[in-house]
């Protein structure tokens, strides 16, 4: 197993980052250089989503865990490689606390993480600071 965890924070209120959030995963918005997101149905435990990388090939995505305002997960099957994409969204006294999460998991994932696992997670630092941009203009 492999994980990487980003976090940040802002003033931003958390309906709002999560509101752009659900915008961006149901592909009503697309942030600079992120993935295009194109789901098959409302965004629902169970829903898959088309995801394109920025300058990849178009992969599948199940939603795996939805609590509006608070957390969303979703499930990538690469070869014998899970990706699973966590995110978190907490509200603090006066700030927001986002955290963005990936695990690989599967056979191995020991060996296969740490090489592809800093590639996928590279952008998410900036993906973090794009997402905050959008709901403050928001």
């Amino acid at each position: 197993m492999w994980t990487h965890e980003c976090t940040t924070e802002t003033d931003v209120p958390v309906d709002r980052i999560w509101q752009t959030f659900v915008d961006i995963h149901s592909g009503r918005l697309r942030l600079p250089g992120g993935d295009v997101f194109r789901p098959e149905g409302d965004l629902a435990v169970g829903t898959r989503i088309a995801v394109t990388p920025a300058g990849q090939d178009t992969m599948t995505s199940v939603v795996t865990e939805l609590e509006p305002g608070a957390a969303y997960a979703d499930e990538t099957s690469y070869g014998d490689l899970v990706l699973t994409f966590r995110h978190r969204f907490q509200p603090l006294e006066g700030a927001t606390r986002i955290t963005h999460a990936l695990t690989i998991t599967g056979p191995g994932s020991d060996e296969a993480g740490p090489v592809v696992g800093p590639q996928i997670s590279a952008d998410f630092p900036e993906q973090l600071d794009a997402l905050v941009d959008a709901a403050r203009r928001a």
